[in-house]
């Protein structure tokens, strides 16, 4: 009977190799190998492997591609313990960037950590930003690591590479104190211009912004929840998701601005008393709204602006939270306030994506507080 390195004696059929406990069963009259960290994880892997095979579930490691693995650990391992908007996400990511790559074809017992340096340096010159391609590391190493746990190859080469250096973007793009003014006068027609009005008043995100609801809008206590974004998947239709992190749940004081806002949207529907747990902001047909609808009614109104001979940039619906963030801080707002507004999880994401702004604010302050001395 074989014994572990303490010398104790290890059930029939497992032994220790190394730091791993090792078993070879004959089943079906073929030989596999099982290895786990403990013997007890070793007889459960054997009692798995015994099913799979019973059941047909069982697909050899060597003949299996990384994208076939990847379609197994999302549907067995993910779909029900991440957010929905996640599981999408990672989806697209390894959809977009993996599935079609060599990568993508490879053995998972072939791929090396220069195979996955290889991806990473491809994405660099195709010019996606550090965030794209740290997405895209998410969802290899996870799966890989899966791997790593059932036996299936001996460790995550993702493990073994450095993610490549990417050149800072440009800040991110805020509007102007002028050209806020000229959006929102070429905007008036818009059906969705008490919408661009929230969002630079907010902060929100698109998909929080056209989340809200009649409930969320608190006057007793003039506060907003931010409890829900409105997301869109393709094949199913709308669905409700929960706010990006756990700080992005939160409740955002509410102005008297704000208030005639929401109600002139109301008044522009001409939604009743019984309709105050649908959405504040619908299209034509009262259906949610698709945050191509915003984009495509942000653009409509830049094209007005640029016919009138005026210089406008391209902007998004992020611009205007970018918007919200560069006024608040010129006028004075604590980066630690500003931060539970945006819904950060941290002071210093606050503070990277708006340092910008600080120099003059800065100055400003220390000449207000010159005759101090």
């Amino acid at each position: 009977m074989a014994v572990d390195k303490r010398g104790r004696k290890l059930p029939k059929g497992i032994q220790q190799r190394y730091d791993k406990f090792e078993a070879r069963p004959m089943i079906q009259g073929k030989r596999y190998l099982v290895k786990a960290d403990t013997v007890t994880e070793c007889q459960k892997a054997v009692t798995e492997l015994r099913y799979k095979l019973e059941h047909g579930l069982y697909i050899e490691k060597s003949k299996l591609t990384l994208s076939e693995w990847f379609d197994t650990w999302m549907e067995t391992y993910k779909r029900n313990s991440i957010k929905r908007g996640t599981y999408i996400t990672y989806c697209r990511y390894f959809d977009n960037h993996v599935r079609d790559t060599p990568l993508g074809s490879m053995l998972l017992t072939s791929i090396r950590a220069e195979h996955i340096q290889k991806l990473y340096n491809d994405l660099v010159e195709g010019e996606y930003s550090l965030s794209a391609i740290k997405q895209v590391k998410v969802t290899v190493f996870g799966s890989l690591e899966q791997a790593v746990k059932n036996g299936m190859i001996e460790r995550n080469p993702v493990k073994l590479v450095n993610l490549p250096k990417v050149e800072k973007k440009k800040v991110r793009i805020a509007m102007t104190k002028e050209q806020q003014k000229i959006f929102m006068k070429y905007a008036k027609d818009s059906y969705l211009y008490n919408l661009f009005a929230l969002m630079l008043r907010t902060g929100l995100r698109v998909g929080e912004a056209t989340g809200l609801k009649h409930t969320d809008i608190d006057k007793k206590q003039n506060v907003i929840y931010v409890i829900r974004t409105l997301n869109y998947e393709n094949g199913t239709g709308f669905y409700e998701g929960t706010p990006k992190t756990k700080a992005s749940t939160r409740v955002i004081p509410l102005t008297a601005a704000i208030v005639e806002l929401v109600n002139n949207q109301r008044k522009h529907w001409g939604f009743k008393v019984e309709s105050l747990d649908r959405y504040i902001f619908v299209d034509y047909e009262g259906k949610p709204l698709h945050r191509d609808r915003v984009r495509l009614e942000i653009e409509k109104v830049v094209r007005a602006i640029r016919e009138d001979k005026i210089d406008f940039p391209h902007i998004s619906a992020h611009v205007f939270r970018h918007t919200f963030a560069t006024r608040a801080i010129e006028h004075g707002m604590q980066p630690q306030i500003l931060k539970t507004i945006l819904g950060h999880s941290s002071l210093a994401m606050t503070m990277d994506l708006y340092s910008h702004v600080l120099p003059e604010t800065r100055s400003e302050a220390m000449e207000m507080i010159s005759s101090a001395f």
